[in-house]
């Protein structure tokens, strides 16, 4: 999937809103949505919350993943931990975008971006040493490591190394191959 298939994978995922407008149940592929009372909250699919916002129709309730201290409190155990903690939302980064590219309703906009790229940030440098570790790791047989468990991690960040982290191992094993085949043939001993 490339960056763009992920955010309307993303769009998909349920967020509150408050309407300011009344309607009946709207009946979509995915499902029905509604009904729809001034200032009673409902659940719609990210991309009708910020086609309302758009259309000044709603409001788009914060998720409680977005709070200021709940953001601290994931960025202090990203930074503390080892391996990788279970992610905010399984679409953090790619919500957590959109809303704050449509709402200014978001209390400590700011913050909360920044927060957010913290957390990617560290995320990302977990990766990247998990590869490095990987990719140096020595099974003290002799034979590279023939896979490997992630886990917690969301798909745009899988995304982000796919291309590079595939390539890489192609090379890797072509290199190591080529290793083996000097060392066991005759001609190079």
């Amino acid at each position: 999937m490339d960056p763009a298939q992920i955010e309307f994978t993303a769009e998909k995922e349920s967020i509150v809103i408050l309407p300011n407008f009344t309607e009946d149940k709207i009946y979509l592929i995915s499902g029905e949505v509604g009904p729809f009372q001034p200032q009673v909250p409902v659940t719609v699919p990210l991309w009708l919350a910020v086609n309302l916002k758009q259309r000044r129709k709603c409001r788009i309730v914060t998720p409680d993943w977005m709070d200021v201290d709940i953001l601290k409190d994931k960025k202090a155990a990203e930074l503390e931990m080892k391996l990788f903690s279970p992610p905010l939302h399984p679409h953090y980064l790619e919500l957590s975008t959109i809303i704050l590219g449509v709402s200014n309703e978001v209390r400590n906009g700011d913050e909360v971006r920044t927060l957010i790229k913290d957390i990617w940030d560290v995320r990302s440098a977990k990766l990247r040493k998990s590869i490095n570790d990987m990719i140096h790791h020595d099974t003290g047989s002799g034979r590279p490591l023939s896979h490997v468990e992630i886990s917690n991690i969301t798909v745009l960040e899988l995304n982000t190394i796919r291309k590079f982290f595939t390539s890489s191992l192609d090379h890797l094993h072509n290199l190591r191959n080529q290793a083996e085949r000097c060392l066991t043939n005759p001609l190079y001993n």
